[in-house]
């Protein structure tokens, strides 16, 4: 971890409002990175560049599959814009809520499941304790710098449970060496 520290700044990725970040959590379900990506432009350009709940419960279906998205996914989008519209999951609403309350909420709506609600706590909350190990990226990057096929999964690979013990040496702050995995990834990536 020292070096990852040492080589990588975890704080790339733009500020986000909140909707915004639950598109771009949905474009990135199940795809690669580099995918992904493209997606995520290519649906913001549809949404004019404002993407908000209004533009994406008004945006034409077609458009957003031409951009990328898969009908099940553009169905997702349209569930949180509704679930946005009518509630409130701004930051200062959801500051007193526990991450385990804010999971719990967004996961009601369907297309946001626990990975999804991770994204939204790292990156728009900036909670600083989020283990995400329901993203590949993450998985593969404790595996790469501790692996060493000592784990007791398939292959020798860690297992979930090893992983969430590796990462204890990290509490309170497992977000912050979330941010720097996934800045290596992204970095051996492109």
């Amino acid at each position: 971890m020292r070096r990852l520290v040492e080589e990588h700044d975890p704080y790339t990725e733009r500020e986000w409002a909140p909707f915004e970040r639950i598109v771009v959590a949905v474009a990135y379900q199940s795809v690669s990175t580099a995918s992904a990506a493209a997606v995520t432009e290519r649906v913001f350009e549809a949404l004019g560049g404002e993407v908000t709940p209004g533009r994406a419960l008004e945006a034409d279906e077609s458009a957003l599959r031409e951009a990328g998205l898969s009908a099940r996914k553009v169905e997702y989008v349209r569930n949180a814009a509704r679930a946005f519209r009518e509630s409130d999951f701004s930051r200062e609403a959801l500051a007193d809520r526990s991450d385990e309350e804010v999971v719990e909420t967004l996961t009601e709506i369907s297309g946001v499941g626990e990975w999804t609600a991770e994204m939204f706590l790292l990156f728009v909350l900036e909670r600083d304790d989020v283990l995400p190990l329901g993203d590949l990226a993450v998985r593969r990057g404790i595996e790469d710098l501790y692996g060493e096929g000592e784990g007791d999964g398939e292959d020798g690979d860690l297992t979930r449970a090893e992983m969430r013990n590796i990462a204890e040496r990290w509490r309170p702050y497992r977000s912050l060496a979330t941010r720097y995995i996934w800045a290596e990834y992204m970095a051996d990536d492109g």
